[in-house]
């Protein structure tokens, strides 16, 4: 058996300006920036044999940052931590912290690209 989804790509118009947002506001850090097809990219983490897809920032011509297409979740610790931080570097608050369980939250903000993403407990 295998996860249906093995790999996102985050679409970002300033590659540098993304970074600086995703390192401060999930506490990650990127490897080098690479290209790829004529793309830009940023690895997120990534472990082998732990959760979840692998995941980029990628900049170019077919990456067009949009708040209409799929919505990404990141799961995190502590959902009012994290909300603070990216609302600190000028995210927009799109939909509020609400519980989805017993004691699970979800919450939906912008980027620095202004992509829209969710945030959920885990």
């Amino acid at each position: 058996r295998m996860n249906l989804f093995s790999h996102v790509e985050i679409p970002v118009e300033d590659l540098d300006r993304a970074m600086r947002f995703y390192a401060a506001v999930f506490a990650v850090t990127f490897e080098d920036v690479v290209e790829i097809h004529g793309n830009r990219m940023a690895f997120f983490p990534f472990e082998a044999g732990a959760e979840g897809a692998s995941g980029a920032l990628a900049q170019g011509e077919v990456y067009v940052p949009t708040q209409h297409g799929a919505i990404i979740y990141f799961g995190v610790k502590d959902i009012d931590a994290t909300l603070a931080r990216a609302l600190a570097l000028g995210s927009q608050l799109i939909f509020p912290k609400t519980p989805i369980s017993e004691h699970g939250f979800v919450a939906e903000i912008t980027d620095s690209e202004g992509n829209r993403i969710a945030l959920q407990t885990v």
